[in-house]
């Protein structure tokens, strides 16, 4: 899917914070300090033990959220980041203010990845708020699903009303990969 200079800056915003909490966070994300000098949330060098534990959990957290995504996700928004970065200064701080105009929902969105990040809106009402026992398996059933199933599963979405969204997430957790398609299809009325 092509992707355009607002969502290059999507993505570049979104994973600037979790490269630099790569570089700024231990691999096992313990409660201690990372090296010395790493890079904030805003790009400036900042000595971790001057961050405050929000600004801490922060980084931990898209962290976590980068090391979450598959290689190939990570590889296309290298790929995006380096387009961004080609960039004069000014555009690119254009697409970022851009970015930070967007609701804090919709900008956490982007940690998932380009591919589920660019239809996070969508797909929240039905996975925006889940118990903590789904989120592992509707991650990777969505990591699964080619980009016309996740159309379709956001259409549902969108139809789904909210005392309805537990019970479509358990029959779709449910499904043997084999039986998604068609039971998209069927909820979607094609």
């Amino acid at each position: 899917m092509p992707m355009n200079k607002f969502g290059l800056a999507c993505l570049l915003a979104c994973v600037s914070l979790a490269l630099s909490s790569h570089a700024a966070v231990p691999s096992a994300v313990p409660a201690t300090p990372a090296p010395a000098r790493s890079v904030g949330v805003a790009g400036i060098q900042t000595s971790w033990a001057t961050l405050s534990p929000d600004q801490k959990r922060e980084l931990r957290s898209r962290y976590a959220a980068w090391q979450a995504l598959p290689e190939s996700e990570r590889q296309r928004i290298r790929h995006a980041a380096a387009a961004v970065a080609a960039l004069p200064v000014a555009e690119q701080q254009a697409l970022r203010a851009r970015y930070l105009d967007i609701d804090q929902m919709h900008r956490d969105g982007w940690l998932l990845g380009p591919q589920l990040g660019v239809l996070y809106p969508r797909l929240q009402p039905l996975f925006g708020y889940l118990p903590a026992a789904q989120r592992e398996p509707v991650m990777a059933l969505l990591r699964q699903l080619d980009a016309a199933q996740l159309e379709q599963l956001s259409l549902i979405s969108q139809r789904t009303p909210p005392q309805q969204r537990e019970e479509l997430r358990t029959q779709l957790l449910a499904l043997a990969p084999a039986q998604r398609d068609a039971w998209l299809r069927e909820k979607v009325g094609h």
